[in-house]
Protein backbone atom coordinates (compact mmCIF):
# COMPACT_ATOMS: atom_id res chain seq x y z
CA UNK A 1 0.00 0.00 0.00
CA UNK A 2 1.25 3.47 -0.86
CA UNK A 3 0.02 7.03 0.03
CA UNK A 4 -0.54 9.50 -2.27
CA UNK A 5 0.74 13.34 -2.30
CA UNK A 6 -1.66 15.85 -0.31
CA UNK A 7 -2.06 19.41 -1.19
CA UNK A 8 1.64 20.61 0.29
CA UNK A 9 2.36 17.30 1.47
CA UNK A 10 5.06 16.57 3.86
CA UNK A 11 7.68 13.85 2.93
CA UNK A 12 9.44 11.50 5.36
CA UNK A 13 12.58 12.39 3.71
CA UNK A 14 11.93 16.03 5.18
CA UNK A 15 12.03 15.31 8.37
CA UNK A 16 15.72 14.45 9.57
CA UNK A 17 15.06 11.04 10.37
CA UNK A 18 17.78 8.40 10.34
CA UNK A 19 18.45 6.39 7.48
CA UNK A 20 18.15 3.51 8.33
CA UNK A 21 14.61 4.22 9.19
CA UNK A 22 13.65 6.08 6.06
CA UNK A 23 14.79 2.84 4.37
CA UNK A 24 12.09 0.94 6.24
CA UNK A 25 9.21 3.81 5.62
CA UNK A 26 10.50 3.75 1.91
CA UNK A 27 10.51 -0.14 1.84
CA UNK A 28 6.76 -0.15 3.44
CA UNK A 29 6.09 2.36 0.72
CA UNK A 30 5.02 5.43 2.06
CA UNK A 31 6.42 8.56 0.88
CA UNK A 32 4.40 11.81 2.34
CA UNK A 33 3.11 11.39 5.58
CA UNK A 34 -0.66 11.81 6.76
CA UNK A 35 -2.42 14.58 8.08
CA UNK A 36 -2.11 13.36 11.30
CA UNK A 37 1.77 12.34 10.68
CA UNK A 38 2.44 15.75 9.32
CA UNK A 39 0.79 17.47 12.02
CA UNK A 40 2.41 15.74 15.25
CA UNK A 41 5.73 14.69 13.88
CA UNK A 42 7.28 17.73 14.58
CA UNK A 43 5.70 18.25 17.85
CA UNK A 44 6.78 14.23 18.76
CA UNK A 45 10.32 14.35 17.12
CA UNK A 46 11.17 17.40 19.26
CA UNK A 47 10.44 15.21 22.38
CA UNK A 48 7.21 16.97 23.57
CA UNK A 49 4.29 14.93 24.88
CA UNK A 50 1.39 14.68 22.79
CA UNK A 51 -2.66 14.37 22.56
CA UNK A 52 -3.33 13.21 19.47
CA UNK A 53 -7.20 12.50 18.41
CA UNK A 54 -7.51 11.11 14.82
CA UNK A 55 -9.77 8.14 13.14
CA UNK A 56 -8.89 4.59 13.08
CA UNK A 57 -7.02 4.46 9.91
CA UNK A 58 -5.50 7.58 9.35
CA UNK A 59 -1.92 6.58 10.04
CA UNK A 60 -1.45 7.39 14.00
CA UNK A 61 0.16 3.94 14.63
CA UNK A 62 3.01 4.69 12.36
CA UNK A 63 3.18 8.02 13.75
CA UNK A 64 4.32 7.21 17.35
CA UNK A 65 6.11 4.38 16.09
CA UNK A 66 8.44 6.88 13.57
CA UNK A 67 8.80 8.65 17.22
CA UNK A 68 9.68 6.20 19.39
CA UNK A 69 11.98 4.49 16.52
CA UNK A 70 14.24 7.70 16.15
CA UNK A 71 13.98 8.61 19.53
CA UNK A 72 16.26 5.41 20.34
CA UNK A 73 18.20 6.10 16.94
CA UNK A 74 19.56 8.90 18.17
CA UNK A 75 20.28 8.35 22.13
CA UNK A 76 21.53 4.89 21.63
CA UNK A 77 22.36 2.60 24.85
CA UNK A 78 24.83 -0.17 24.70
CA UNK A 79 23.76 -3.55 24.90
CA UNK A 80 26.44 -4.11 28.01
CA UNK A 81 24.38 -1.63 29.69
CA UNK A 82 21.08 -3.13 29.05
CA UNK A 83 19.37 -5.77 31.17
CA UNK A 84 16.34 -8.14 30.14
CA UNK A 85 12.99 -7.45 31.09
CA UNK A 86 13.32 -3.41 30.84
CA UNK A 87 12.19 -2.05 27.40
CA UNK A 88 12.66 1.48 26.12
CA UNK A 89 9.22 2.12 24.77
CA UNK A 90 5.83 1.16 26.23
CA UNK A 91 2.84 0.71 23.96
CA UNK A 92 -0.20 -0.02 25.13
CA UNK A 93 -3.41 -0.78 23.26
CA UNK A 94 -7.05 -1.92 24.85
CA UNK A 95 -7.65 -5.19 22.22
CA UNK A 96 -5.49 -8.23 21.40
CA UNK A 97 -5.84 -7.87 17.35
CA UNK A 98 -4.68 -3.52 17.85
CA UNK A 99 -1.41 -4.92 20.16
CA UNK A 100 -0.29 -7.74 17.87
CA UNK A 101 -1.04 -5.02 14.52
CA UNK A 102 1.20 -2.82 16.22
CA UNK A 103 3.71 -4.99 16.73
CA UNK A 104 3.73 -5.97 13.04
CA UNK A 105 4.23 -2.43 12.22
CA UNK A 106 7.03 -2.03 14.51
CA UNK A 107 8.98 -4.95 13.14
CA UNK A 108 8.36 -3.72 10.30
CA UNK A 109 10.13 0.37 10.84
CA UNK A 110 12.42 -1.86 12.63
CA UNK A 111 13.66 -4.04 10.03
CA UNK A 112 16.75 -2.17 9.45
CA UNK A 113 17.86 -0.59 13.09
CA UNK A 114 18.36 -3.83 14.79
CA UNK A 115 15.63 -2.78 17.50
CA UNK A 116 13.68 -5.64 18.91
CA UNK A 117 9.97 -6.25 19.54
CA UNK A 118 7.74 -8.17 22.25
CA UNK A 119 4.46 -8.07 22.69
CA UNK A 120 2.40 -9.29 25.70
CA UNK A 121 -0.87 -10.08 24.90
CA UNK A 122 -3.52 -12.28 26.70
CA UNK A 123 -5.10 -15.21 24.43
CA UNK A 124 -1.31 -16.26 23.07
CA UNK A 125 1.32 -18.66 24.61
CA UNK A 126 2.36 -17.23 27.94
CA UNK A 127 5.13 -18.94 28.73
CA UNK A 128 6.24 -18.19 25.40
CA UNK A 129 6.15 -14.38 26.00
CA UNK A 130 7.80 -14.58 29.91
CA UNK A 131 10.72 -16.19 28.02
CA UNK A 132 11.24 -13.16 25.70
CA UNK A 133 10.89 -10.61 28.62
CA UNK A 134 13.72 -12.71 30.66
CA UNK A 135 15.62 -13.25 28.37
CA UNK A 136 15.37 -10.65 25.27
CA UNK A 137 16.53 -7.31 25.21
CA UNK A 138 13.51 -5.49 24.41
CA UNK A 139 13.17 -2.01 22.83
CA UNK A 140 9.77 -2.20 22.29
CA UNK A 141 7.22 -3.29 24.15
CA UNK A 142 3.49 -3.81 23.17
CA UNK A 143 0.69 -4.91 25.81
CA UNK A 144 -2.63 -5.27 26.44
CA UNK A 145 -3.17 -4.01 30.11
CA UNK A 146 -4.74 -7.56 31.36
CA UNK A 147 -1.61 -9.61 30.18
CA UNK A 148 1.02 -6.81 31.11
CA UNK A 149 -0.08 -6.58 34.95
CA UNK A 150 0.38 -10.11 34.89
CA UNK A 151 3.81 -10.45 33.99
CA UNK A 152 4.58 -6.90 36.63
CA UNK A 153 2.89 -9.06 39.22
CA UNK A 154 5.55 -11.29 38.71
CA UNK A 155 8.34 -9.11 37.85
CA UNK A 156 9.00 -10.46 34.72
CA UNK A 157 9.05 -6.92 33.35
CA UNK A 158 10.39 -3.84 34.83
CA UNK A 159 9.45 -0.41 33.97
CA UNK A 160 11.10 1.78 35.59
CA UNK A 161 13.49 2.56 32.07
CA UNK A 162 10.81 3.63 29.67
CA UNK A 163 11.59 6.43 27.60
CA UNK A 164 8.41 6.75 25.90
CA UNK A 165 5.20 5.87 26.94
CA UNK A 166 2.27 5.48 23.87
CA UNK A 167 -1.11 5.29 25.02
CA UNK A 168 -3.51 4.07 21.99
CA UNK A 169 -7.28 4.59 21.68
CA UNK A 170 -7.68 5.55 25.03
CA UNK A 171 -11.41 6.15 24.75
CA UNK A 172 -11.62 2.59 24.31
CA UNK A 173 -9.98 1.82 26.85
CA UNK A 174 -11.75 3.58 28.99
CA UNK A 175 -14.87 2.30 27.41
CA UNK A 176 -14.15 -1.52 28.13
CA UNK A 177 -13.15 -0.78 31.74
CA UNK A 178 -9.23 -0.53 31.34
CA UNK A 179 -8.44 2.49 33.07
CA UNK A 180 -7.53 0.80 36.28
CA UNK A 181 -5.19 -1.60 35.10
CA UNK A 182 -3.79 1.21 33.47
CA UNK A 183 -3.26 3.89 36.52
CA UNK A 184 -1.43 0.82 37.78
CA UNK A 185 0.97 0.10 35.00
CA UNK A 186 1.98 3.78 34.79
CA UNK A 187 2.80 3.82 38.68
CA UNK A 188 5.48 1.34 37.32
CA UNK A 189 6.59 3.63 34.95
CA UNK A 190 9.68 6.38 34.83
CA UNK A 191 8.08 9.50 36.14
CA UNK A 192 6.00 11.75 33.63
CA UNK A 193 8.89 14.56 34.14
CA UNK A 194 11.31 11.66 32.82
CA UNK A 195 9.65 10.40 29.37
CA UNK A 196 7.93 10.66 27.42
CA UNK A 197 3.87 10.69 26.55
CA UNK A 198 2.30 9.89 23.35
CA UNK A 199 -1.61 9.83 24.13
CA UNK A 200 -3.86 8.67 20.98
CA UNK A 201 -7.43 8.61 20.50
CA UNK A 202 -10.44 9.06 18.18
CA UNK A 203 -12.50 10.46 20.53
CA UNK A 204 -11.70 12.35 23.47
CA UNK A 205 -14.66 13.49 26.15
CA UNK A 206 -13.98 14.62 29.03
CA UNK A 207 -13.09 11.49 31.24
CA UNK A 208 -9.93 11.09 28.79
CA UNK A 209 -8.99 14.60 28.65
CA UNK A 210 -8.56 14.29 32.61
CA UNK A 211 -6.81 11.47 31.93
CA UNK A 212 -4.55 12.53 29.81
CA UNK A 213 -3.74 15.79 32.11
CA UNK A 214 -2.37 13.24 35.04
CA UNK A 215 -0.19 11.35 32.46
CA UNK A 216 1.18 13.59 30.07
CA UNK A 217 3.22 17.26 30.81
CA UNK A 218 2.69 20.42 28.83
CA UNK A 219 1.23 18.01 26.22
CA UNK A 220 0.59 19.11 22.72
CA UNK A 221 -2.92 18.84 21.74
CA UNK A 222 -3.22 17.71 18.07
CA UNK A 223 -6.88 16.99 16.27
CA UNK A 224 -7.33 15.92 12.90
CA UNK A 225 -10.98 15.94 12.39
CA UNK A 226 -11.91 13.90 9.14
CA UNK A 227 -13.09 15.29 6.13
CA UNK A 228 -16.67 13.33 6.10
CA UNK A 229 -16.60 11.04 9.45
CA UNK A 230 -17.96 8.47 7.12
CA UNK A 231 -15.96 6.70 4.84
CA UNK A 232 -16.61 8.74 1.69
CA UNK A 233 -16.07 5.75 -0.50
CA UNK A 234 -18.73 4.03 1.30
CA UNK A 235 -22.41 3.95 0.02
CA UNK A 236 -24.44 2.91 3.09
CA UNK A 237 -28.17 1.77 2.49
CA UNK A 238 -30.30 0.55 5.42
CA UNK A 239 -33.27 -1.68 4.83
CA UNK A 240 -36.05 -1.43 6.78
CA UNK A 241 -36.80 -5.61 7.70
CA UNK A 242 -38.39 -6.91 9.79
CA UNK A 243 -36.51 -9.43 12.42
CA UNK A 244 -37.68 -12.44 10.81
CA UNK A 245 -36.63 -10.66 7.42
CA UNK A 246 -33.01 -10.08 8.08
CA UNK A 247 -31.46 -13.72 7.68
CA UNK A 248 -33.19 -14.70 4.45
CA UNK A 249 -32.01 -10.82 3.10
CA UNK A 250 -28.60 -11.14 4.20
CA UNK A 251 -28.03 -14.99 2.81
CA UNK A 252 -29.67 -13.27 -0.72
CA UNK A 253 -26.96 -10.57 -0.74
CA UNK A 254 -24.39 -12.37 -0.07
CA UNK A 255 -25.26 -14.35 -3.17
CA UNK A 256 -24.60 -11.34 -5.16
CA UNK A 257 -21.33 -11.68 -7.26
CA UNK A 258 -20.15 -8.73 -5.94
CA UNK A 259 -19.87 -9.74 -2.61
CA UNK A 260 -16.27 -10.48 -2.54
CA UNK A 261 -15.33 -10.44 1.24
CA UNK A 262 -17.73 -9.05 3.69
CA UNK A 263 -18.01 -8.57 7.10
CA UNK A 264 -21.09 -8.82 9.48
CA UNK A 265 -21.56 -6.79 12.42
CA UNK A 266 -23.52 -7.88 15.30
CA UNK A 267 -24.06 -6.73 18.97
CA UNK A 268 -23.90 -9.28 20.81
CA UNK A 269 -21.42 -12.82 21.16
CA UNK A 270 -24.30 -15.22 20.92
CA UNK A 271 -25.80 -13.42 17.71
CA UNK A 272 -22.60 -13.63 16.42
CA UNK A 273 -22.51 -17.41 16.75
CA UNK A 274 -25.97 -17.95 15.84
CA UNK A 275 -25.20 -16.00 12.62
CA UNK A 276 -22.54 -17.81 11.28
CA UNK A 277 -24.21 -21.36 12.00
CA UNK A 278 -26.86 -19.96 10.36
CA UNK A 279 -25.02 -18.51 7.51
CA UNK A 280 -22.77 -22.27 7.48
CA UNK A 281 -26.41 -24.10 6.76
CA UNK A 282 -26.83 -22.05 3.84
CA UNK A 283 -23.69 -22.88 2.16
CA UNK A 284 -21.95 -19.28 3.27
CA UNK A 285 -18.00 -19.94 3.86
CA UNK A 286 -17.70 -18.10 7.36
CA UNK A 287 -15.78 -17.54 10.25
CA UNK A 288 -16.51 -16.05 13.74
CA UNK A 289 -14.61 -13.10 15.40
CA UNK A 290 -15.05 -12.69 18.73
CA UNK A 291 -13.85 -12.11 22.06
CA UNK A 292 -14.45 -15.87 22.89
CA UNK A 293 -12.35 -16.97 20.02
CA UNK A 294 -8.85 -17.84 21.58
CA UNK A 295 -6.51 -15.56 19.91
CA UNK A 296 -4.11 -18.28 18.03
CA UNK A 297 -7.77 -18.85 15.94
CA UNK A 298 -8.38 -16.07 15.30
CA UNK A 299 -5.40 -14.88 13.51
CA UNK A 300 -5.37 -18.06 12.05
CA UNK A 301 -8.99 -16.54 10.64
CA UNK A 302 -8.20 -13.49 9.76
CA UNK A 303 -5.00 -14.84 7.74
CA UNK A 304 -7.88 -17.09 5.61
CA UNK A 305 -10.14 -14.40 5.19
CA UNK A 306 -7.29 -11.75 3.80
CA UNK A 307 -6.39 -14.93 1.43
CA UNK A 308 -9.87 -14.85 -0.25
CA UNK A 309 -10.38 -18.64 1.56
CA UNK A 310 -13.28 -17.04 3.31
CA UNK A 311 -16.30 -14.77 2.29
CA UNK A 312 -17.95 -13.69 5.37
CA UNK A 313 -16.60 -13.19 8.75
CA UNK A 314 -19.21 -12.51 11.45
CA UNK A 315 -17.71 -10.15 14.20
CA UNK A 316 -18.51 -8.40 17.60
CA UNK A 317 -17.26 -4.16 17.58
CA UNK A 318 -14.63 -5.57 19.87
CA UNK A 319 -13.14 -8.04 17.81
CA UNK A 320 -13.91 -6.09 14.71
CA UNK A 321 -11.48 -3.49 15.76
CA UNK A 322 -8.33 -5.39 14.63
CA UNK A 323 -9.87 -6.32 11.60
CA UNK A 324 -7.45 -4.20 9.43
CA UNK A 325 -7.86 -5.87 5.77
CA UNK A 326 -7.68 -4.10 2.31
CA UNK A 327 -10.19 -5.54 -0.40
CA UNK A 328 -13.55 -5.74 2.17
CA UNK A 329 -16.55 -5.14 -0.46
CA UNK A 330 -19.49 -5.07 1.96
CA UNK A 331 -19.61 -4.69 5.37
CA UNK A 332 -23.69 -5.25 7.15
CA UNK A 333 -24.76 -4.12 10.27
CA UNK A 334 -26.94 -7.05 11.36
CA UNK A 335 -28.45 -4.60 14.04
CA UNK A 336 -27.45 -1.01 14.69
CA UNK A 337 -24.66 -0.53 17.36
CA UNK A 338 -25.53 1.29 20.40
CA UNK A 339 -23.27 3.90 19.64
CA UNK A 340 -22.49 6.22 16.40
CA UNK A 341 -19.23 5.87 16.81
CA UNK A 342 -19.24 2.07 16.26
CA UNK A 343 -20.97 2.39 13.32
CA UNK A 344 -18.79 4.76 12.10
CA UNK A 345 -16.07 2.11 12.92
CA UNK A 346 -17.60 -0.79 11.22
CA UNK A 347 -18.35 0.68 7.84
CA UNK A 348 -14.71 1.89 7.83
CA UNK A 349 -13.30 -1.54 7.38
CA UNK A 350 -14.46 -1.02 3.91
CA UNK A 351 -13.73 1.44 1.19
CA UNK A 352 -10.17 1.08 2.19
CA UNK A 353 -6.83 1.65 0.22
CA UNK A 354 -8.35 4.23 -2.39
CA UNK A 355 -11.31 1.63 -2.96
CA UNK A 356 -14.94 1.91 -2.84
CA UNK A 357 -17.06 0.13 -0.45
CA UNK A 358 -20.80 -0.97 0.28
CA UNK A 359 -22.62 -0.87 3.84
CA UNK A 360 -25.96 -2.09 4.55
CA UNK A 361 -27.83 -2.38 7.70
CA UNK A 362 -30.87 -3.81 8.98
CA UNK A 363 -33.12 -1.82 10.82
CA UNK A 364 -35.43 -3.96 12.45
CA UNK A 365 -38.01 -3.16 15.54
CA UNK A 366 -35.25 -3.04 17.92
CA UNK A 367 -32.67 -1.13 15.77
CA UNK A 368 -34.98 1.70 14.42
CA UNK A 369 -34.61 4.26 17.25
CA UNK A 370 -30.71 4.42 16.73
CA UNK A 371 -30.90 6.03 13.39
CA UNK A 372 -31.71 9.63 14.37
CA UNK A 373 -28.21 9.45 16.75
CA UNK A 374 -26.12 7.87 13.79
CA UNK A 375 -27.56 10.61 11.20
CA UNK A 376 -26.93 13.42 13.49
CA UNK A 377 -23.32 11.84 14.17
CA UNK A 378 -22.32 11.83 10.91
CA UNK A 379 -23.93 14.30 9.54
CA UNK A 380 -26.02 13.15 6.97
CA UNK A 381 -29.27 11.58 5.95
CA UNK A 382 -28.75 7.99 5.44
CA UNK A 383 -30.65 6.19 2.70
CA UNK A 384 -33.51 3.86 3.80
CA UNK A 385 -34.96 1.03 1.54
CA UNK A 386 -37.74 -1.74 1.22
CA UNK A 387 -35.23 -5.33 0.31
CA UNK A 388 -36.47 -6.02 -3.16
CA UNK A 389 -38.30 -9.61 -4.37
CA UNK A 390 -34.92 -11.08 -5.31
CA UNK A 391 -33.65 -10.65 -1.38
CA UNK A 392 -36.94 -11.67 0.34
CA UNK A 393 -36.78 -14.86 -1.76
CA UNK A 394 -37.15 -17.84 0.70
CA UNK A 395 -33.60 -19.37 1.60
CA UNK A 396 -33.00 -22.80 0.07
CA UNK A 397 -32.48 -24.60 3.93
CA UNK A 398 -34.85 -23.49 6.53
CA UNK A 399 -33.68 -21.20 9.12
CA UNK A 400 -32.10 -23.27 12.40
CA UNK A 401 -34.61 -23.19 15.14
CA UNK A 402 -33.82 -22.28 18.39
CA UNK A 403 -35.50 -21.88 21.49
CA UNK A 404 -34.50 -18.97 23.70
CA UNK A 405 -35.21 -18.67 27.58
CA UNK A 406 -37.07 -15.29 28.37
CA UNK A 407 -35.21 -12.58 28.53
CA UNK A 408 -34.94 -10.38 31.70
CA UNK A 409 -36.82 -7.25 31.50
CA UNK A 410 -34.70 -4.13 30.11
CA UNK A 411 -32.48 -1.80 32.55
CA UNK A 412 -33.72 2.14 32.07
CA UNK A 413 -35.60 3.72 29.54
CA UNK A 414 -34.63 2.05 26.07
CA UNK A 415 -38.43 1.67 24.51
CA UNK A 416 -38.55 -1.71 25.44
CA UNK A 417 -35.44 -2.78 23.51
CA UNK A 418 -33.59 -5.74 25.37
CA UNK A 419 -30.41 -4.83 27.89
CA UNK A 420 -27.32 -5.12 25.87
CA UNK A 421 -25.04 -7.57 27.12
CA UNK A 422 -22.60 -10.68 26.33
CA UNK A 423 -20.50 -8.30 24.21
CA UNK A 424 -17.62 -8.48 22.84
Amino acid sequence: MTNKKPDAGVRFQDLNLDQRLLDAISKIGFEYCTDIQAETLPWTLACSDLIGQAQTGTGKTAAFLITAIQSMLETPIPESDRCASEPRILALAPTRELAMQIARDAEQLCEYTGHTVVSVVGGMNYDRQRDQLQNSIVDILVATPGRLIDFLGSRDVYLDQIDMLILDEADRMLDMGFIPDVKRIIRHCTPKSERQTLLFSATFNQDVLNLASMWTQNAEFVEIEPEQKTAERVAQTVYLVGDDEKLPVLVNYLKKPEVEKAIVFANRRDQCRDLEEDLKNQGVTVSLMSGEIPQNKRLKTLDSFKKGEIQVLVATDVAGRGIHVDGVTHVFNYNLPDSAEDYVHRIGRTGRAGKTGVSISFAGEDDAFALPAIEKYIGQKLTTAVPDESLSEAMPNPPISRKRGRRRPPSGNRGGRPARSNQG
